[in-house]
């Protein structure tokens, strides 16, 4: 089915090509500004932009632009306080950063031409490594050699407990590994989809005759998997940083008791 497309010219998989914009190199280092680049520095501009003119003139009744502008803020510190606890308000610029800055990403990658930078497993896997070392830094600045008793809950038998304690460990290893996949795959999976559709549409319309018929059907099918994408653009922002405030409790309560 590929290399049908790829003989017609479409290719599902070109759009997460990473191309060089303004090649920079220091000794062996690459540090050149890649089409990657540049949509992380859109989304960031594009993100401050909307919450600076949202908030810039509040009013009592306020514009829609201000009234989106404040759910944001309102869900994530919600999301904070249950999940966290009011101690976790603290962090609540992080997490809310977190979440604008994934989403920004994850819906900017709809619009047709752009690059979806959490597409990426380099740049998901990024994220997840600073929220990673931040939970550490956290916990061992709060608990210091006491925060390793995250890896043995209360109540396990000591006979069980090194087995337990092995589980526990390589469990907490592996959550950078499963933020940064779960972002990725997703947003992979999906434009991957989105791409496979047009194309059948493309060719079937462009085709003519009974076989532009057919195409309405993949047509219809592409509209709803576009409407579904930009479901799952906000549900995978929500994810990581709901993901992040369990972590952040972890490393705040140990094991989650801040009741």
């Amino acid at each position: 089915m590929r290399f049908e497309m790829l003989a017609s010219g479409i290719d599902p998989m070109h759009q997460f090509k990473i191309e060089t914009l303004v090649p920079l190199h220091v000794g062996t280092l690459d540090l050149s500004f890649t089409n990657s680049s540049l949509w992380m520095a859109i989304a960031v501009i594009g993100a401050s932009l909307f919450l600076t003119l949202a908030m810039g003139g509040r009013r009592m009744v306020p514009s829609r632009m201000q009234s989106l502008a404040e759910l944001s803020y309102e869900f994530i510190a919600g999301m904070v306080r249950s999940t966290i606890g009011t101690e976790g308000m603290q962090y609540f610029p992080f997490v809310f950063t977190l979440f604008i800055f994934v989403l920004f990403c994850n819906v900017l990658g709809m619009i047709p031409g752009s690059f979806t930078v959490t597409s990426h497993i380099i740049v998901t896997f990024a994220l997840a490594m600073m929220v990673f070392i931040g939970v550490l830094l956290i916990g061992f600045a709060r608990h210091g050699i006491g925060f390793l008793g995250l890896f043995v809950p209360a109540g396990v038998p000591v006979f069980l407990l090194p087995l337990i304690v092995v589980i526990e460990i390589i469990s907490f290893l592996s959550r950078p590994i499963s933020l940064s996949v779960r972002l990725f795959a997703n947003m992979l999976a999906g434009h991957t989809m989105l791409k496979v559709f047009g194309g059948f549409v493309v060719m079937l319309f462009g085709a003519g005759g009974a076989l532009s018929v057919v195409g309405i059907a993949p047509l219809l099918a592409i509209t709803a998997v576009t409407a579904l994408e930009f479901l799952i653009a906000f549900l995978q922002a929500y994810v990581f940083a709901v993901l992040t405030c369990i972590y952040l409790n972890d490393a705040i309560h140990l094991h989650g008791d801040h009741h």
